[in-house]
């Protein structure tokens, strides 16, 4: 531990993998990320942007266009790092070049991601803050490492259960599996994930005539595999019981980076209960629907503010049958959910703005309403 310029030597560390680990690598590494920026000021577009530096615990990222600059870069890191008693892995430090080949092969492993770019026609190329065409196409894929690993999970957890039943090994399958898939769909995976669903059901055709020997594969696929319409052949007990979920069942959904100056603790509902789902000041349903219509209102489309007041609107009554599911639930503005009612009451029908369709209606009993001050639904 280094105080006030004197190092304090420590005996014993935390355990591996602890999560106080990466908190106590930011605490240690914390002003790299300055000092970097402070010594490439920005001098102006004629002399190029200052370099790019991504810190995540004890992992660092240097980005730039220029060789000199990167290793000028190499250098301050390792002179920053020595009056901590730190140096920089030699295995584990390269220079690399994103798009040409030079050393190796191009781009990088970072965090379990491999970034590289991608020469392209004019068609899919990337464009510049200017509209210019860069000739390329920045790809963010999971690495071959972390598919490695993956794998190999996967056939560790299936060897163990090799005399477990079918459902205790889809118990401990699906947990691994919708984490890892819910890790990695934010970049492009799809084909990642529709490759280690074929290598899983390698490995369970394998587990399940491990079990049989003697019987025929015809056999074995009907006791241990159903059919589901629309979605193929799917790993589930004969009786009733939960299927095994696959890799490539998990969405991809692209990441929004977090607006500069929001924080979850500003008391912004809208904005991380758009984002996230959820929030601590409104009820869950009403978090869910904000997530689900982008934070948009159901009849009008426009963007829900903080000083909106918001309805929670069955789209079919229940007085024509409408259930409280929230298939049947949508989110207005006050003066939306207002002009509903009224047509609904002179028998102009509903407005389903999921479908654009219009279906029959009668005056509604009840409507909840959110109230963001008390943080969950309230009659209207």
């Amino acid at each position: 531990m280094l105080d006030h310029g004197t190092l304090f030597p420590t005996e014993t560390g935390t355990m591996q993998g602890s999560p106080l680990s990466p908190l106590l690598a930011n605490v240690a590494l914390h002003g790299l990320e300055t000092a970097i920026t402070h010594a490439f000021p920005y001098r102006g577009r004629q002399h190029g942007p200052p370099p790019k530096v991504v810190v995540y615990a004890d992992d660092l990222v240097i980005l730039h266009q220029d060789h000199a600059v990167i290793d000028r870069c190499h250098h301050l890191v390792s002179e920053w790092l020595r009056p901590l008693g730190l140096t920089l892995k030699p295995s584990k430090t390269r220079i690399t070049h994103t798009l040409v080949t030079n050393d190796g092969q191009p781009g990088f492993d970072f965090l379990g991601f491999h970034i590289r770019h991608y020469p392209v026609g004019h068609t899919t190329s990337g464009k510049a803050s200017q509209g210019r065409l860069l000739g390329f196409k920045t790809l963010i894929t999971p690495s071959r490492a972390a598919m490695t690993r993956q794998r190999t999970k996967l056939h560790h957890l299936i060897t163990r259960a090799k005399q477990a039943t079918q459902q205790t090994l889809i118990g401990a399958l699906s947990p691994r599996i919708r984490g890892w898939s819910h890790d990695d769909s934010r970049v492009v995976s799809a084909k990642v994930l529709r490759t280690l669903d074929h290598t899983l059901s390698a490995q369970l055709r394998s587990w399940a005539m491990s079990r049989h020997p003697k019987k025929s594969k015809h056999w074995i696929m009907g006791k241990y595999w159903r059919v589901d319409e629309g979605k193929g052949w799917r790993f589930q007990p004969p009786r009733e019981g939960r299927a095994l979920t696959l890799h490539s069942h998990t969405p991809i959904h692209r990441h929004v980076k977090v607006q500069t100056t929001r924080s979850p603790y500003e008391g912004d509902w809208g904005y991380w209960s758009t984002r996230l789902g959820r929030h601590p000041t409104i009820s869950p349903r009403v978090a869910r629907h904000l997530r689900k219509q982008q934070g948009r209102c159901g009849a009008c489309g426009l963007y829900f503010t903080e000083q909106d007041t918001l309805e929670v609107d069955h789209i079919l009554p229940k007085a024509q049958g409408g259930k409280e599911t929230d298939d049947n639930l949508q989110l207005l503005h006050r003066h939306c959910h207002t002009r509903k009612t009224a047509q609904d009451r002179r028998g102009q029908g509903t407005f389903d703005t999921r479908h654009g369709a219009e279906e029959p209606d009668d005056a509604k009993a009840s409507r909840p309403v959110l109230n963001p001050s008390r943080g969950g639904d309230t009659p209207a």
